[in-house]
């Protein structure tokens, strides 16, 4: 069978505002190397409100960010400020250790503004774990886009129908942004041994199991898979290769280690981390 299980997202609270999570769960941690997907809104601010995530620490990933609408404003302790906006990439790579925030930007906040958009944790391989953070942005006409079988696809990471995105990766893998109009059916990229695909608007049939928002299909390895929409929808499609050694995942922190962990919680603690430039909160360790 292609499909080898299908994933439901369930809700979690931020404080104050929701998001859809499907990755990690207990019948499925990664997709290749992604450990952690979050579906953000869409939800509506009122005016006065918008997102505020206050910097908290990273280990062992590289946080992937991208928008359909709305803007967030990123600050990270390399001193980066950068506006996110639709279309465009956000990677941030924490390795060894980075501090972030993210907030909605002033000016949006003064009549209210909408958010929807995708946020994805991709885990580092072991011998990366402790590399320098880097930062990047790509705007959106940095990255390719292609119509395959019909369907818009933009490659947001790695390779797929014949394009190459130019952020960088530090494990085989692929993450692709596909449009489709009614009836259009896309084959799945093949040549990597986990693949899934996450419904973000509408409806697409896989192997003849429906999938709407907040669904994801995990496929079989090796076989070929075709998504097609039931109607006009937008779907993430990702996958890659898998670690040889599992990962401990553990509140922003990941690692092949459980001490790398423990370090990093105790460092979190103790105010081990670089301060991000301009900002005097932080998110305190979780208990537990």
């Amino acid at each position: 069978m292609p499909i080898d299980l299908t994933l439901e997202a369930r809700t979690q609270d931020l404080g104050g505002f929701s998001v859809r999570r499907v990755l990690p769960q207990i019948k499925r941690r990664m997709v290749g190397p992604f450990i952690f997907l979050d579906h953000i809104g869409p939800a509506t601010f009122s005016a006065g409100g918008g997102l505020d995530v206050r910097p908290h620490p990273h280990i062992g990933l590289a946080t992937f960010t991208y928008l359909y609408e709305g803007e967030i404003l990123h600050r990270d302790s390399l001193g980066s400020v950068q506006p996110i906006r639709p279309g465009a990439v956000n990677w941030m790579v924490a390795g060894r250790g980075i501090v972030h925030s993210e907030r909605t930007p002033a000016a949006l906040r003064v009549a209210g503004s909408r958010i929807h958009g995708i946020q994805i944790w991709v885990a580092l391989p072991k011998e990366h774990e402790e590399v320098e953070p880097e930062f990047h942005h790509h705007e959106i006409g940095q990255l390719p886009r292609t119509r395959h079988a019909g369907a818009e696809v933009k490659i947001l990471l790695g390779t797929a129908y014949g394009e190459t995105s130019p952020v960088k990766l530090f494990s085989p893998a692929y993450c692709v942004d596909a449009i489709f109009p009614a009836g259009a059916g896309l084959p799945i990229p093949e040549g990597h041994a986990e693949r899934a695909v996450y419904v973000v608007d509408g409806a697409v049939v896989a192997d003849r199991v429906e999938l709407t928002p907040g669904r994801m299909a995990v496929f079989a390895p090796d076989k070929p898979a075709i998504v097609a929409a039931k109607t006009e929808a937008r779907v993430i499609m990702l996958g890659g290769a898998p670690f040889p050694e599992p990962r401990h995942i553990w509140w922003n922190f990941v690692a092949t280690s459980k001490e790398t962990i423990e370090e990093a919680k105790k460092g979190w603690e103790e105010g081990q981390f670089d301060d991000v430039p301009g900002e005097s909160e932080r998110i305190p360790l979780p208990a537990g």
